[in-house]
């Protein structure tokens, strides 16, 4: 009996093994590797978003599958998701405004402060404008059930020229963690533990892609501003991917079939791409909310600090120190100190 179900066994165990283990359905559920993220699907604008404001200055290119939002005296622009998501992955490929960009501020990020006002979650890369033959720098933020008074911003510089060419920047975030990539390469992991508490981001959140005047605090403190005789400036977004588990507006019920909800249920890191983001962050990380011991006498409770690094390589600030990286503070509308200034001139 045993020998004559053997071969049908096998073979069922090998189709199995195929078509499930070798999908990208699994190699995500496992890995969010580079391969798995160039497979995944892009959107066109009509399929997936929708203008938030800006009128002329959002303009599509390529059927929809590009882009184009601009900033100029008159106005800004943004767009956003047609739905709420609760968790998933989330990715654009960036161009920049080129040369004088100081005081302009591009924004990727997922938000449901219009759901949710008072206890709102977010997560954000702001990329930072800066004055001809100085660099764009890039910041990422996690806010959990209204807590912006203990923001969690990290700053960043970064190994290319962002305003040249396209580079992705995507957020994996699930039940049991956040992860931040730039060019596929993790940058930042937040893990959910019972010391963030009720801070973790735990509610269906829409996706944004703004270009915004942020004259007031977003260059060195508001000391240079956005000149708009370089104006407009212009940002591109292609290569849009959302593939997540949309929710009803309504009650917030998922619409998410078993399998791809078991996507986002959990997620490893490879020990490369461990490796990766703890070379990045070695050599790229300008500010860490950890360290910033003028903001938080006593550390956020999630942090573990690393006393020798903090006095050899930080200030009280939490700004790394080195030339024109050591930074100071500031602060966006309900934004920590930190998102206001950036000395870096």
């Amino acid at each position: 009996m045993v020998s004559t179900l053997f071969p049908s066994a096998f073979f069922f165990f090998f189709f199995f093994f195929f078509i499930f283990v070798c999908s990208p359905v699994f190699l995500f559920f496992c890995n969010a590797s580079a391969a798995l993220l160039e497979s995944l699907p892009t959107l066109s604008f009509e399929e997936g978003y929708t203008q938030l404001f800006g009128g002329g200055n959002l303009i599509l290119l390529g059927d929809g599958k590009r882009v184009r939002i601009s900033l100029d005296e008159r106005t800004g622009a943004g767009f956003a998701s047609q739905d709420l998501y609760l968790h998933g992955f989330f990715s654009a490929s960036i161009k920049l405004p080129a040369d004088y960009a100081a005081g302009v501020v591009v924004a990727f990020y997922m938000s449901n402060g219009d759901v949710f006002p008072k206890t709102h979650d977010e997560l954000d890369f702001e990329f930072l404008g800066n004055i001809r033959g100085r660099e764009w720098r890039v910041q990422t933020n996690v806010y959990g059930n209204g807590s912006t008074a203990v923001g969690r911003e990290e700053r960043y510089e970064l190994w290319f020229d962002p305003t040249e060419d396209f580079h992705r920047y995507s957020i994996l975030w699930n039940h049991e963690r956040i992860t931040f990539y730039i060019d596929d390469i993790p940058i930042r992991e937040t893990v959910r533990s019972a010391a963030m508490a009720g801070c973790f981001p735990s509610k269906p959140m829409s996706l944004y892609s703004t270009i915004w005047d942020g004259s007031g605090w977003a260059t060195s403190g508001g000391r240079y501003k956005v000149n708009y005789r370089y104006a407009p400036y212009v940002a591109e977004f292609q290569d849009l991917v959302i593939h997540g588990c949309a929710v009803n507006p309504m009650d917030h019920s998922s619409a998410c079939e078993r399998p791809d909800a078991a996507i986002y249920g959990s997620s490893t890191m490879s020990p490369e791409q461990r490796a990766q983001m703890d070379g990045f962050r070695r050599k790229h990380m300008t500010y860490y909310y950890c360290y910033d011991r003028d903001r938080y006498p006593t550390p956020p409770a999630e942090c573990k600090m690393d006393q020798i690094e903090t006095r050899q390589y930080y200030g009280a600030d939490g700004v790394r120190y080195g030339g024109h990286r050591r930074r100071r503070r500031g602060g966006r509308h309900n934004r920590s100190s930190v998102a206001q200034a950036d000395a870096a001139l």
